[in-house]
């Protein structure tokens, strides 16, 4: 008698479930990692954003008349994208140390820092300073500049900014203009106070577009950057992981994994094909098929043990019974029920019923087997 000892599904579902539970936890960590970078990546000012703070239409529209702009998220890569007759836009200046905001305003030929806060102001622009706060409204340029001149009556407010030399637009309610231009050595530093009409929810508003074209568009490149926190150019003290770790860590894991790889290479020579030799003793059936009943109970196995013994009964009953050994179950059902007395129904839940769910219903199948063969037996 041949049993199979393939595992069944409760068994395989046992053994799974735990690598199936982490995995599971590494996706969904790797979903969340994904979708906070996601929001980071989306934010304020995003050329490639569609949300109201973001700014893909003036992209877009920047983009139609004929300007390149090109999107910079480090300080290396808006270092390497300036060049001669570019205009920058930095949406977060605060985040950027005075030095390298100076170094990239000396390349640039026009500058627009939106909103800069008293960092900025203190350590790259001495001579501008805040003067208040106002709610964001429709507001009048009353100054000379070209941009605002042309662009009319804009929605700005926000931080104001006063300094001497300079041309203050869009004053706010405490007087500060919300739109500040300084003359630089090779071009002009803007100040706008607000990001508002810069955004895709007020690009359509008043004259909004035509300030942000002007500005951003009066020449063929804008090199348009997002500074970002977790840069590691915008801090010379601050290094990576990687960097952090002794270089005598390195050739520790290098050791390690050659030790790991002979160890492998060791341990797979001892495997081969399987060798058959006859047992030293011989082994009596009754204690081998308590051993394997012993096996099958450790392993809460009783489907799979009830199983086996209609198997087992099944094979008996077709040699009984004069039936070749691939009858159906329908021919067995019907032959088993002729010579018993027995109602079709009841024969084949015996022979092929549903699993059994623990060990006294397997005691209970290994009986009505019994009367079974044994009733099929009587001439």
């Amino acid at each position: 008698m041949s049993t199979s000892v393939s595992p069944d599904l409760r068994r395989i579902w046992r053994g799974a479930r735990v690598p199936l539970a982490l995995v599971a936890l590494i996706f969904g960590a790797g979903a969340l990692l994904l979708l906070g970078r996601g929001e980071q990546a989306y934010g304020a000012l995003e050329p490639g954003s569609y949300e109201p703070g973001g700014a893909h239409a003036l992209a877009k529209l920047l983009g139609d008349q004929g300007v390149d702009v090109r999107t910079a998220r480090t300080m290396a890569e808006a270092d390497d994208q300036l060049g001669e007759g570019a205009t920058l836009l930095v949406t977060q200046p605060d985040l950027v140390p005075a030095k390298r905001l100076d170094a990239l305003r000396a390349r640039a030929a026009d500058v627009v820092l939106v909103t800069p806060g008293e960092r900025t102001l203190h350590d790259s622009l001495p001579l501008v300073q805040k003067a208040g706060q106002s709610a964001i409204a429709v507001l009048s340029p009353q100054c000379t500049v070209a941009a605002a001149v042309a662009a009319g009556n804009v929605t700005l407010g926000g931080a104001g900014y006063s300094a001497p030399g300079a041309r203050s637009c869009y004053p706010g309610e405490d007087g500060g203009g919300t739109l500040l231009q300084l003359a630089d050595a090779g071009g002009t530093t803007t100040l706008l106070g607000s990001a508002a009409p810069l955004t895709n929810a007020r690009l359509a508003e008043e004259g909004n577009a035509a300030l942000a074209l002007r500005l951003l568009g009066a020449h063929p490149t804008l090199v348009w950057y997002l500074p970002a926190a977790s840069d590691p150019g915008l801090d010379d003290s601050r290094k990576s992981f990687f960097d952090l770790i002794p270089d005598g860590w390195y050739y520790g894991v290098a050791q390690a994994f050659i030790a790991v790889a002979l160890l492998a290479l060791w341990r797979a020579r001892r495997l081969g094909p399987v060798v058959t030799e006859p047992l030293p003793i011989v082994v009596r059936a009754a204690e081998t098929a308590e051993g394997r009943a012993r096996l099958y109970r450790r392993a809460k196995a009783a489907g799979h043990a009830g199983e086996t013994l209609r198997e087992a009964a099944r094979t008996r009953l077709r040699t009984t019974l004069g039936l070749p050994r691939d009858a159906d179950a329908t021919a067995l059902v019907t032959a088993v029920s002729t010579r018993t007395g027995r109602a079709a129904n009841d024969v084949g839940a015996v022979l092929y019923g549903p699993p059994v769910p623990d060990d006294p219903a397997l005691v209970r199948l290994a009986g009505e087997l019994d009367r079974v063969e044994r009733e099929a037996g009587r001439t």
